[in-house]
């Protein structure tokens, strides 16, 4: 592994306890229910539709691409140009077309005739959408109506340029957006009147949240309208609450504060040695053992000739391999009981552990019953 990344993640590391030194890991914090609940029922709704990007310099799919000018001709038939199908299988090509898939998120309550964004995606072998137009593009629902119509030029957030031999390529040039390029056709309004229980959802399962919230509800409204069926649901009774609009009683419910206690957790991400932890990891009494075993092999080719006037040898090549084996004395560190992750860290480093070190480490500490926390890894 680059000396650069293991520095860096260590780095990291230590600006991760520094914050949470600075403000105090374990200290309660209020927090709004808007930001960790959702409301049942009240949410986006994906899209999507195929179509064709024209208007390309040159870089659009290929002739093998087939459905690409099969789309390309049921266009100009719609319009009233026939293209005979033994012309278009054998001579047709056109550089400046290419078929694309575009999808898009229609929001809740969204109203006929609201914009929204569209994202483009190449399905072809094109090298770049850059300055291409999107044509009109129906876009579907999972039960394949028509919700929402997209159409307009392209904004791409990098690009290809060059030949095979001499080219630069930027960010993604075969994915494009197009902002508020499509347009609602049919409303998506939830009629909240009719609504005899509201249902708030918490992002994150959490009993004690849960508890929480449904008491806060219920001190705000000096009576008990709010009840918590688990760790992600509480129903809210309308009619109990006094109140007859909906949209009120979730703005007054959704601006209301409770104190989080943050799940204790360890995220590892194996592939790139990235650690994550919380403040509020604690460990147990644990002495970790670390030794470095360092094995190298070379290989060196040395020729063998034959005696002199002797008959049917050849000259050859024989390899000559050596074996090195260097193993390092074990270094240990010893955590007291309730040991912080700063403990933890600034012990591994002394013993000149990497990051994909510690990620072991971890693990082993886990398997053995000394990480107060959830080991989650990526």
């Amino acid at each position: 592994m680059d000396h650069r990344f293991l520095k860096f993640g260590f780095c990291a590391l230590l600006l991760l306890l520094g914050i949470q030194n600075l403000f105090g890991a374990s200290e309660e914090k209020q927090v709004l229910l808007r930001d960790i609940t959702t409301i049942e029922g009240v949410r986006d709704n994906p899209l999507v539709g195929y179509s064709i990007v024209m208007g390309l310099h040159g870089t659009g799919d290929k002739q093998q691409t087939f459905f690409t000018v099969q789309t390309l001709a049921s266009v100009l038939a719609r319009m009233g140009v026939e293209i005979p199908s033994s012309v278009l299988q054998s001579t047709v090509q056109v550089k400046n077309v290419a078929a694309v898939i575009v999808t898009a998120s229609l929001p809740a309550f969204a109203r006929s005739g609201m914009a929204v964004d569209v994202t483009v995606s190449s399905i072809g072998d094109a090298k770049s959408l850059e300055g291409g137009v999107l044509l009109l593009t129906p876009l579907r629902g999972p039960d394949g109506q028509v919700y929402a119509q997209a159409q307009g030029p392209l904004t791409l957030g990098g690009y290809s340029a060059g030949a095979s031999g001499n080219s630069k390529i930027v960010n993604h040039a075969t994915v494009g957006r197009v902002p508020n390029g499509g347009t609602v056709e049919r409303n998506m309004a939830v009629d909240l009147s009719r609504m005899t229980t509201v249902s708030f959802t918490l992002r994150e399962p959490d009993f004690t949240a849960a508890r929480d919230i449904a008491s806060a509800i219920n001190q705000k409204f000096g009576k008990p309208i709010s009840t918590a069926t688990d760790s992600r649901q509480i129903n809210v009774q309308v009619g109990s609450s006094g109140i007859s609009s909906v949209p009120e009683l979730i703005s007054q419910i959704q601006n209301l504060s409770i104190v989080v206690h943050p799940v204790a957790k360890v995220v590892i991400n194996e592939r790139t040695g990235t650690i994550v932890m919380g403040g509020d990891v604690k460990l147990s009494a644990v002495s970790v053992l670390h030794g470095g075993l360092t094995v190298e092999v070379t290989t060196k080719y040395q020729v063998s000739q034959p005696n002199p006037l002797s008959k049917g040898a050849e000259t050859v090549v024989v390899p000559d391999q050596q074996l090195q084996a260097q193993e390092s004395a074990a270094k240990s560190i010893r955590l007291a009981e309730g040991a912080s992750v700063e403990d933890l860290i600034s012990g591994l480093q002394a013993m000149g552990a990497t990051a994909r070190d510690i990620v072991a480490i971890l693990q082993a500490i886990k398997a053995a019953g000394g990480l107060q926390a959830e080991l989650e890894v990526l």
